[in-house]
């Protein structure tokens, strides 16, 4: 059950703007005001309202995680209701109020047993809200695989893609595909219909493939400059196409290892604020302890900032969290209120959830309190504590 509660005496991050000494009333699950330290002062609450000096640490809408596999050992690839509210308890901890569980590519029984379990899951978190499903393929491109296994990969085929869609009742989100596919324009055009949020990624498009893709409604993209075509002077490619096209949006994965640092530099100039979008594209082991450590089906380890296959050293993916990417965009040119931006009130624009990813009068009351060293103090979730150490 929510309470009202008061934050004041912070650096409020609205998700747009950045207000120094000030504080943030909440009631009933929603952002009732927002005011300065100096009103504060001035006002007299009910005693009902429980106050707390969260002593100039930022306040800032919780992160939204639109691309994460696992998180501390439970994840979608061995995908279950009990796993998925787990991962949901685990997120808060690291102030994550909202995510979209994404599935690795695979037999169509496995993806749709998966698709159920999620959907399952969904109402009975007690930490991060579901949001719903982001289906990583399978309809890719083989050659653009990462460390997706090529037997998953399929050509495009709607007969499937229904079943997906009546297997989630509805709540697909997003979806990775590569433009450049056969009948991918019909794909891109059901997702429009269905509300889906159409991604490029895991391609080997041509830029030509990509301009089409676009016109069918394929404006975001999945961890820009990773499994995709590179630029060239004289194929643009898909990230080329990203980065000339103001309209596109990215995924980035701000580990410093998927993504030179310095690329970001770029991102910044080239991309407006509202198209770039924080991930961490987290692997099921990020954050667990010990050495027996597996995503996907596959042993991995933890070396360099990121995991490898143990079978062959290739890097398997990300083992970052959401607060942590926040300060390594900051180390790599954003402004806190920026890299904020990027990990909520952007995240939640481009998957159109409404009333999310702002601290505004009448959103939900989703927060994270973090210090000037980018540690969680405190994670709220509809107005609820999920995490206090204030």
């Amino acid at each position: 059950m929510s309470v009202s509660i008061c934050l004041h005496n912070g650096t409020l991050l609205t998700g747009f703007s950045q207000m120094e000494s000030c504080a943030v009333l909440i009631e009933d699950g929603r952002i009732a005001d927002v005011f300065s330290e100096r009103r504060f002062l001035q006002k007299k609450f009910d005693p009902s309202v429980k106050i707390f000096d969260v002593e100039e640490a930022y306040i800032a809408p919780g992160f939204i995680d639109t691309h994460i596999h696992g998180f501390k050992g439970h994840g979608t690839d061995n995908c279950s209701v009990e796993a998925m509210v787990e991962m949901s308890k685990d997120l808060a901890q690291y102030g994550v109020t909202a995510f979209n569980p994404t599935l690795y590519p695979a037999g169509e029984a496995d993806m749709i047993r998966s698709i159920k379990e999620i959907v399952k899951a969904m109402g009975k978190e007690s930490g991060a809200q579901i949001m719903g499903i982001h289906m990583e393929g399978p309809f890719i491109s083989p050659d653009k695989l990462g460390v997706q296994r090529p037997e998953t990969v399929r050509a495009v085929d709607m007969d499937l893609m229904n079943r997906f869609w009546e297997a989630s009742k509805g709540h697909i989100v997003n979806m990775t595909v590569a433009p450049e596919l056969k009948g991918m324009r019909y794909l891109a055009l059901y997702g429009l219909k269905h509300g889906i949020v159409m991604q490029a990624g895991h391609t080997n498009a041509e830029y030509q493939n990509m301009v089409e893709g676009m016109q069918a409604g394929i404006l975001h993209s999945t961890h820009l400059f990773n499994a995709m075509s590179q630029l060239h002077h004289r194929n643009p490619g898909a990230v080329g196409a990203v980065l000339i096209h103001p309209e596109m949006s990215c995924e980035v994965i701000a580990d410093g290892v998927h993504v030179h640092p310095d690329l970001f530099k770029l991102l910044l100039k080239d991309k407006p604020l509202e198209k770039i979008v924080l991930i961490t594209d987290g692997l099921t082991p990020t954050e667990q302890e010990g050495d027996n450590l597996t995503a996907n089906g596959e042993k991995v380890v933890f070396e360099g900032g990121c995991f490898h296959r143990a079978a062959d050293g290739v890097i398997a993916g990300s083992s970052l969290t959401m607060i942590r990417g926040v300060k390594n965009l900051v180390k790599f040119g954003f402004s806190v209120s920026d890299a904020v931006r990027a990990a909520s009130s952007t995240p939640a624009s481009v998957m159109h959830y409404n009333k999310k990813g702002m601290l505004i009068p009448g959103y939900d009351a989703d927060v994270v309190v973090f210090d000037k060293q980018f540690n969680i103090i405190a994670s709220i979730l509809r107005g609820v504590f999920k995490k206090n150490l204030l």
